[in-house]
Parts: C-alpha cells; sequence; structure tokens
C-alpha cells in the first residue's frame, strides 16, 4: 500500500501596488501589514504642538517633535503656524483665525488620505482639489447668546478629483478616506480636552 505525500502550500503573499502618487505603496503596505499589523503599539502617537502669545490675537504654534512607532521623533525642521484675527474681528490680521486652521486639517487630512488610499489600489490621480466652508455665529463667543454654540454649525467641503479611474471608484476613494480621516473623527465625534493652567511670573 503506497501512502501519498500532500504539501500544503501557503498563497503568496500579494506583492503591493508600485508607488504612484508620490507614495512610497510598497513602504505604506509593509507599515500597516508587516509591522503594525503585528505590533499594535506601534500605533500609539503623541502629537505635540507648543503655543506662544505675541501681541493682541496674534499668538504663533511651534511642532517640532512627537512620538510613535516605540520611539521619540522631530520633524526635519522646525514648523510653525501663526493664527490671527482679521481687522473686522479687532485683530491685526497676521495669519488665518484659529477657526479657519481648523478647515485646513480638515482638508489636509482628507486629502492625504485619499492619495494614499488611491495609491494602494492603483490608481492615479491626476488632480485633487477642495473647497471647505465653514459656518459659525459669533453671538455664541461674544457672550451674547446662550444658545448659539460658540463653534462652527455648519462644515461642507466639496472635492474635485481626476484619475484613471471610474467616477464611481474615486467617489469610493474619497468615502474610504472620509471613513478613515482623523480629523473628520475628531470633528464629528468630539474628543475630551483637559484645560490645565499654571501661573508663571
Amino acid at each position: 500500500m503506497q501512502t501519498a505525500t500532500v504539501t500544503m502550500e501557503l498563497p503568496a503573499r500579494k506583492a503591493p501596488p508600485a508607488p504612484r502618487n508620490g507614495v512610497d505603496t510598497p513602504a505604506l503596505m509593509e507599515t500597516i501589514f508587516g509591522v503594525v499589523a503585528n505590533q499594535p503599539s506601534l500605533a500609539k502617537f503623541q502629537f505635540r504642538a507648543k503655543n506662544k502669545w505675541l501681541t493682541g490675537t496674534h499668538s504663533r504654534t511651534s511642532m517640532t517633535t512627537f512620538a510613535g512607532a516605540g520611539g521619540e521623533h522631530a520633524h526635519k525642521m522646525e514648523y510653525t503656524a501663526d493664527g490671527d484675527h482679521p481687522a473686522v474681528l479687532c485683530g491685526a490680521d497676521q495669519g488665518p483665525t484659529p477657526v479657519e486652521w481648523v478647515l485646513h486639517a480638515l482638508a489636509t487630512c482628507l486629502t492625504a488620505g485619499i492619495a494614499n488610499i488611491a495609491a494602494a489600489r492603483g490608481v492615479t490621480l491626476h488632480r485633487v482639489e477642495s473647497s471647505v466652508e465653514g459656518d459659525i455665529d459669533l453671538q455664541g463667543i461674544l457672550g451674547l447668546s446662550k444658545t448659539v454654540r460658540n463653534g462652527y454649525q455648519n462644515i461642507r467641503i466639496k472635492f474635485e478629483i481626476a484619475g484613471d479611474a471610474p467616477p464611481e471608484k474615486l467617489r469610493e476613494i474619497v468615502e474610504q478616506s472620509r471613513a478613515r480621516s482623523a480629523v473628520y473623527d475628531i470633528l464629528t465625534n468630539g474628543v475630551p480636552v483637559a484645560v490645565e493652567v499654571k501661573p508663571s511670573r
């Protein structure tokens, strides 16, 4: 009686798409599936910002270091962002308003996601542009109304996107970016914010 030998072969791991849209797709896929999936603790990050008042309603934020992937890191240079109020709001207009920076954060977060997701799905992008609008009633922050909220009442973002894929696939890429956007999540679900005051001389 002969005994048959059966050799089981695991399916070959699918090769990642080639770099596309300025995204190092192989590195992206290796980071997600080869590193973080096996060591979830590496996914924990802490981002930091330091702000300094300059004068009036003008202040400047610097962003240099952050923690994540099991260690401390620093950007290749210190990045700064100024915030102010326009003259009509009694400022000197030395930078965008804080609420405009929120719109910037949403647009850049979603756009980064679109580039990554398109690259991972083998789609070459030709153009991605967005316009963001936020409606706010200043009666809230000016203390003139107890029923008007301080922040945005509505935010709308419209994308114009072109690439070598059917319109429906491009819409799916934008939707997937929305579904995985950190800034969209912060804006729509909220996050606990602790405020600590340390008087100094």
